[in-house]
């Protein structure tokens, strides 16, 4: 495989994974809990090891995070 054909799949390998800041994993893990999208919201907390503390700081409900508590242990 030449130089050029490699360098193309891996520009479209990395498009694929749309990059987003940690305040941005934050908002979507707190929207996916509130929409009770578990394994979504999972997803979020364990790729950026999102805390219960940064979670509850912007705007998830108590209920929800303690339902979910074995995750951050």
């Amino acid at each position: 495989m030449g130089k050029s054909k490699a360098r193309i799949f891996r520009k479209g390998k990395n498009d694929l994974m749309p990059k987003i800041s940690r305040n941005d994993a934050i908002a979507f893990a707190v929207e996916n809990l509130e929409k009770a999208e578990i394994t979504e919201a999972k997803r979020y907390i364990t790729m950026f090891c999102l805390s219960a503390e940064e979670l509850l700081e912007s705007g998830a409900s108590y209920e929800t995070v303690v339902a979910i508590k074995n995750i951050f242990t």
